[in-house]
């Protein structure tokens, strides 16, 4: 009896794989890491712009990419499951570090002070 259960848990565990499907328009990881550092700059601009509504500059840059909103959402969703996000948020900090050098000397900053990364502080 003990058997015939262990075989039906271990033939649960494999049969339950995926939490979720690949979504059908998957936006790529180098896409997504550009968006996501774009919309890290965009973001950055509500301390110098705080009465305004941003959110234009967010539809511009999935408009730029050719991404639509509901793809993007279903494609993030799908790398943060799947355990892929924290690959992507690297690769769109080195994007970053690219467009403007002196974010890596503000994160080093932060790192050698804190012994943590920098969040968005509001």
């Amino acid at each position: 009896m003990k058997k015939l259960i262990f075989i039906f848990v271990l033939l649960g565990m494999f049969s339950c794989g995926d939490y979720i499907d690949k979504p059908k328009n998957l936006v790529d990881k180098d896409i997504m890491a550009e968006i996501l550092a774009e919309m890290a700059i965009n973001d950055q601009a509500t301390f110098v712009y705080q009465n305004k509504n941003l959110e234009s500059g967010t539809r511009y840059i999935l408009k730029t990419y050719k991404v639509k909103p509901n793809d993007f959402i279903e494609s993030f969703k799908y790398y943060v499951v799947k355990d892929e996000m924290k690959g992507i948020a690297e690769e769109a900090q080195k994007v970053l570090i690219e467009k403007d050098p002196k974010a890596d000397q503000y994160i080093k900053d932060k790192l050698k002070k804190n012994g943590v990364l920098p969040t968005l502080e509001k």
